[in-house]
């Protein structure tokens, strides 16, 4: 729904700094999106420095700085994508229950979708902490899915990349992708999914006509 590539690389950038560690290129964080932000440091960390995986000290004092800054900056270097408030407005006008599930801390997201407006939109906002595990895994999904009240095999899943796929299909829930977002790096239709849209807008008008 958002853009939120530019809050990693400002976060980032001022983590690295606060290290004495090199910067990393915008199309380097791209590949490492999508996993939770403990695999956003971690990749980040080991690729600047030549491989080497972070100790424990290390993590920690990196992941301290980084959620210090990215909870400075959050939202502001960030754009939410086009046809995403047409899209959900259309959604709920339907009458359908919607709910947000991300790999992000849930102390990250909910700031930003308030942030954006997009936060009235939603029953439930689980971040990346919410459950025992995170996507791929099809907890998270599972647990969404008795929060809304609904069997997984009726509750469609719209997501962005092949870990929101795997835990839809693991879940028994359908998935519809959008072809924006970052997907590691690999173009969206290589993922296995039920369908493919270029704006959430499309979903909405789908389901309206179905």
């Amino acid at each position: 729904m958002v853009d939120t590539l530019g809050d990693f690389i400002v976060a980032l950038d001022r983590m690295l700094g606060e290290l004495a560690l090199p910067s990393i290129a915008a199309d380097t964080i791209v590949e490492m999106i999508g996993k939770g932000s403990e695999h956003l440091i971690r990749s980040v960390l080991r690729h600047v420095r030549d491989g080497q995986e972070a100790d424990d000290a290390l993590f920690n004092r990196a992941w301290d700085r980084y959620v210090h800054h990215y909870l400075a900056i959050n939202g502001q270097h960030a754009e939410v994508y086009a046809g995403v408030v047409a899209g959900l407005a259309a959604l709920r006008a339907q009458g359908l229950r919607l709910a947000c599930l991300t790999n992000k801390p849930t102390a990250f997201a909910r700031p930003l979708l308030a942030a954006k407006g997009l936060d009235v939109y939603f029953e439930h906002i689980f971040g990346g902490e919410a459950f025992e595990r995170k996507k791929p895994d099809p907890l998270p999904l599972l647990k969404t899915c008795e929060a809304l009240g609904t069997q997984p095999s009726c509750t469609l899943m719209i997501g962005d990349s092949s870990n929101d796929a795997q835990a839809a299909r693991a879940a028994g829930c359908p998935i519809v992708l959008v072809s924006y977002g970052y997907n590691h790096g690999r173009p969206i239709r290589e993922v296995d999914a039920d369908g493919y849209v270029d704006s959430l807008a499309e979903v909405a008008g789908a389901l309206g006509t179905g």
